[in-house]
Formats: structure tokens, sequence, C-alpha cells
């Protein structure tokens, strides 16, 4: 299936028949009025869209996700995204706030947009809603879409911003409130992660694989990074860099109490191409090099 390059707000209005109101920022809302026929689509912004019924499916990258009622997705400028109708399903029904970067430029949404890590969550970690929560992100879609009627004058972009914050710090409300409600699922998902690091560690992975990474794990759980730093951060209070970076510390403090074991081979093990690299991180990590260590050991 072709992509169509949708890189302006101009060019994603034009392919579904949207009036466009402002070139860097509207609302947009899709129901049987609106021909959705499958495609594939290159966002050049931001785009969150609360799902009102069933009847697609969104694939992106690897994932495939039947979406249920009431819940939000959204994605960053550079992601590239199939929409898929489902056979004989009902039309689907969306609302979508779409921005873009250069909306943001001098504010200070911008500085901390990427803050807001959900935009680069896969299909299948979309936030679902109660009712309370969408009538919440609805309102604030409401407030923008009003905004885009009025004519624009000097408060025109800092009401609209103001409301998209608002509403992206709701989001992020939501989703820590999914990560507590799914704290099974999470738990379990935290053990396979734990599993797969201490494997990867004791096993001496790192000679083969190099340093041990978050996309590494977040790709053998079927997660994206994000949302998988996410939910580490949710249920450990440490990032899933931290978490990782910890486990090697007390590998390579057990490797050093070991006499047979010279620094060398601890830094091959761990995945650090060059001895000093690894003298830098137990350093940093600790204060003292690996041979200070070891002389207070004796």
């Amino acid at each position: 299936m072709e992509i169509y390059q949708a890189d302006t707000i101009e060019k994603y209005n034009r392919y579904f028949g949207f009036e466009t109101r402002h070139p860097l920022v509207g609302i947009v809302h899709f129901d049987s009025s609106v021909p959705q026929n499958s495609h594939t689509m290159a966002f050049g912004f931001y785009a969150l869209f609360l799902k009102k019924t069933t009847g697609c499916r969104i694939n992106y990258g690897k994932t495939n996700y039947d979406f249920d009622d009431e819940t939000v997705v959204s994605f960053a400028p550079g992601q590239t995204v199939g929409i898929y109708r489902l056979e004989d399903g009902p039309v689907p029904e969306s609302v979508g706030l779409l921005f873009h970067p250069d909306f943001l430029h001098r504010t200070p949404l911008g500085k901390k947009i990427k803050q807001y890590s959900f935009f680069s969550y896969a299909s299948n970690e979309a936030l679902h809603l109660s009712t309370e929560e969408r009538m919440i992100l609805q309102d604030y879609m409401d407030k923008i879409a009003r905004e885009l009627q009025h004519p624009i004058d000097r408060f025109s972009k800092s009401l609209i911003i103001s409301n998209i914050e608002v509403m992206l710090n709701y989001c992020m409300r939501f989703y820590e409130r999914q990560f507590v409600t799914r704290e099974e699922l999470n738990h379990s998902t935290l053990g396979k992660f734990e599993q797969l690091l201490d494997d990867y560690i004791d096993n001496g992975l790192g000679a083969t694989e190099g340093i041990p990474t978050v996309k590494y794990f977040a790709d053998k759980i079927c997660l994206s990074p994000n949302y998988f730093g996410d939910l580490v951060k949710s249920e450990t209070g440490k990032t899933a860099q931290e978490y990782i970076q910890l486990k090697m510390l007390n590998f390579a403090k057990s490797s050093l109490s070991e006499p047979q074991l010279n620094t060398k081979q601890i830094a091959e093990l761990l995945g650090f191409q060059y001895p000093q690299h690894f003298i830098r991180f137990f350093k940093k990590q600790t204060g003292i090099t690996p041979r200070e260590y070891r002389l207070h050991l004796n």
C-alpha cells in the first residue's frame, strides 16, 4: 500500500476533505460522513485521537490492535501508521487533535513536549478511558475547536496551547492510573524483564551483544521502549536504564570478588568495548575505581 506523506496538517485535511482553519493546529471529526478507506500515512505532526467505536485496526511497526470503545491513541512526527477498516464493522467514529511542532516554537510546551512519552507508545499500548475520563478529554477538544472557530487574535495561540497542555497532562494522569489498574500484568512484565536481564548478564551475553539496552528488552517483551520505560518506572521508582545499570553494577561487584577475573574480562562480559569505559562506569556509580573496590575487599 502506498504511503501518503501527511507532513502538514493541510495535506492531512485535504486527504479526508476536512476544512483547514489553522495551518498548524486542528480538530478533526470522523464519522459516517467522512470517507475512511484503509490507508498508510506518514505523520509530520503530533496527533491524538479519541476513538469512540470499534470498526478499524491500527498498525504501527509490527503491532496490530483491534480497538475497543473509548480509547486514546497518539502519534508523533516521523511515525508511519496503517489504518485498516474491519470487514462488516461499524463506521469508526473518533475526534482528533492535530498540532505541528512549529506551533510549539518558543513556548514552554515546546520545550517539554518530549516528556509526553505516550506519543511514542505502540498502538497496542493505547489509553483505555472511563466515561468520566473521556468526557474530560472531549471537553478540551471542544474548547480547542471553539477557539479555532474564533477569529485569530493575540490570545489565540496561548489559549490553544494551554488547552493542549492540559489535555496532555490529563493523558499522563490517566496512563498512570492504567499502570496501577494493570498491576498484575505489570508485575508479570517486570518479572520477564528481570529474568531476561539476569540471563543476559549472568550468561555473559554482553561479550557478543554489547551493553544491555532498554530497547533490547522492550523488543523481547513486545513493548515500545517508551511504554516499557514508563512501566518499569511506575513499578520500581527507577528508570529502565537505571535498573539495568544497577544489575550491571551488582554483577561487577560480585565479579571483582573473584580473583580469577581481571578488569578487562569483567568489562567484556558486561559488553564494554574498552576496559576504561567500564572503569568510568564503575567509578560514576560507586565513587571509586574497580581496583580500589578490590583493595577494600581485602
